[in-house]
């Protein structure tokens, strides 16, 4: 009885495994700016807080703003013209004698004129696009670091600010690929406490630095700190 108490620890032991990870937010964003322009205003008192419906970043877009509005004034202009010239020519049309020259060059204003509203169309939500790119909010997330000054001039590709999902946890193992399908079957322990978490995702192509491992990811809700060593154990 004896031997076969020890049997089942040695066999017990081969199928327990042991990782270490560090717990990093389940998300981490380096947002950059998709537009040139004068930094007007950071929002530096949420910086290392959790954002409420916050700007974080403003780009001046003063001259953007005036460009639009009278984008749409033009806009309206070209929908009147386009109606005054749309019943001259099924006025046009009504009148025999009139050419076949007169009456097409009268449809080609019309074609014109909506060609016209087409481009205008296009800048006014090329100028939309720019504004909202030019103030950058954030829901709920931590803003970790703000990379930028007022009076800062960015161009696109320069880094405005950091900001972390904090909702969740990852911790990233790698795990030998000739362990994946046992470790499927296994408990998750968290420095040494038992859980219910499951492995979120296998990536079934091995690591380019791990070359004999894949990557596993596993999700915690909720928690406390991060950056903290955790050990993981699979029994």
């Amino acid at each position: 009885m004896r031997y076969l108490f020890v049997f089942l620890v040695l066999i017990s032991s081969l199928f327990s495994m042991e990782f270490y990870a560090k717990l990093e937010p389940i998300n981490n964003y380096s947002v950059k700016s998709a537009v040139s322009g004068k930094v007007i205003y950071t929002n530096d008192e949420i910086e290392g807080k959790f954002a409420n419906n916050s700007i974080v970043v403003k780009i001046d877009s003063e001259v953007n703003e005036v460009e639009l509005k009278q984008s749409l004034n033009k806009l309206e202009s070209i929908n009147q013209m386009i109606d005054i010239q749309q019943k001259n020519y099924e006025r046009l049309l009504k009148i025999s004698s009139k050419s076949g020259f007169e009456k097409d060059t009268q449809k080609l204003n019309v074609i014109n004129l909506e060609s016209s509203k087409a481009d205008m169309l296009i800048k006014i939500a090329t100028l939309k696009d720019t504004i909202k790119n030019k103030k950058l909010m954030e829901k709920n997330n931590y803003i970790y670091n703000i990379a930028v000054e007022k009076d800062d001039y960015v161009n696109p590709g320069t880094l405005l600010y950091e900001a972390k999902d904090l909702s969740k946890g990852k911790l990233e193992i790698y795990v030998p690929i000739a362990d994946v399908d046992t470790i499927k079957t296994k408990t998750i322990y968290i420095d040494d406490e038992k859980t219910d978490l499951k492995i979120n995702k296998i990536y079934d192509v091995a690591d380019s630095k791990h070359i004999s491992s894949y990557k596993c990811e596993i999700i915690i809700n909720n928690p406390k700190t991060f950056s903290r060593l955790v050990k993981i154990e699979f029994k």
